[in-house]
């Protein structure tokens, strides 16, 4: 099998031949890894199962407009003196009072996709994913500020229900436009979650989020394509919600804030789970060995019968232990 193959064998709940894997890094992690390896190309030699495709404009991602501070293309302000990977939000673009009149940029520019097929034709033994991160509530608190979306949701302002209608509509746009033929699944990012539970609670979460959510997987199945869903924190007692809304993949999987074998027990014949290798305990703190024996159970255990991706449960941190890090990539490459 090649990882495409495979892939598209354990969203089928069988096991494949060996289990997909995919393993990323922040740019400490990465530069750290480099020097490990003596390899600054170590990367394209993991043999990652994905092939990541973004429908952003060429020069509209994230752009440096004054030292450590980088825009997106909505006008959001990251400022990334310290955290060099994302950063923290630093402007305020959306209130009430001009949610209906704030530009967005526009998702039918055919430049977001130009990309598209060179990648897909690139390679075709993985799998092809269009990955659309701060997609839904994200967005909503970038543009307008955690505090007053989380506050507008709690009081019911009627401004909320307008900005998440106006994201969910550039959404449905950027999904009719990047579901090619060739593309095998789509990525949400949208952290919903912390290390205790869901950020606004799961009754505001069902009123604001989900039936929007749910729309944005519908597009996405109606093209016949794998619905992602990449949501940091602990978010299970939403698990029977998002199968309703016609999930596919759960991602990060985090095995700090829920027990990965029982969610596996529970949901694993109708999701399939992306990540579970810690990276806030076993890859900084733990042994190699440790490393080798947690990566082992979950290929056995949540592997067994298929709908698991193996992977660290977000970005590999630059605090992992190079040796752990690269103690995990043995197994997983040697499957």
């Amino acid at each position: 099998m090649n990882d495409r193959e495979r892939i598209l064998t354990a969203l089928s709940h069988v096991r494949p031949d060996k289990v997909p894997y995919d393993i990323r890094f922040t740019v400490p992690a990465r530069e750290k890894m480099a020097r490990y390896y003596g390899d600054p190309d170590f990367e394209s030699k993991l043999s990652n199962c994905f092939t990541w495709l973004r429908p952003h404009l060429p020069d509209g991602r994230f752009m440096e407009v004054a030292p450590n501070i980088w825009q997106d293309e909505f006008g959001v302000r990251w400022d990334r003196h310290i955290d060099k990977d994302i950063g923290v939000v630093c402007n305020r673009l959306v209130t009430g009072d001009n949610v209906s009149d704030f530009e967005f940029p526009d998702p039918n520019d055919p430049r977001r996709y130009e990309g598209f097929d060179q990648g897909v034709a690139a390679d075709r033994n993985t799998a092809v994913l269009v990955s659309l991160g701060f997609s839904l509530f994200e967005r909503a608190w970038t543009l307008a500020g955690m505090e007053n979306i989380l506050m507008a949701m709690a009081t019911g302002e009627r401004w909320i229900d307008v900005l998440l209608d106006r994201i969910l509509e550039f959404n449905l746009a950027v999904i009719e436009n990047a579901c090619t033929e060739k593309v095998d699944i789509f990525r949400f990012g949208d952290d919903w979650g912390h290390q205790r539970g869901v950020l606004m609670g799961p009754d505001l979460w069902r009123k604001y989020v989900k039936p929007r959510f749910a729309a944005m997987c519908r597009a996405v199945k109606g093209r016949g394509k794998f619905t992602m869903l990449h949501c940091c924190g602990k978010i299970d007692e939403l698990f029977a919600d998002l199968i309703e809304c016609e999930l596919d993949i759960f991602n990060p999987f985090q095995p700090e804030v829920m027990d990965v074998f029982d969610i596996k027990r529970t949901y694993g014949s109708m999701l399939s789970f992306y990540g579970g290798i810690s990276i806030q305990r076993t890859l900084p703190f733990g042994t190699a060995r440790q490393v080798r024996d947690e990566v082992r159970r979950l290929i056995d255990v949540v592997g067994e019968h298929g709908g698991y991706i193996a992977s660290p449960s977000h970005d590999i941190p630059g605090d992992a232990k190079a040796e752990n890090v690269a103690a995990m990539i043995e197994v997983l490459q040697n499957q």
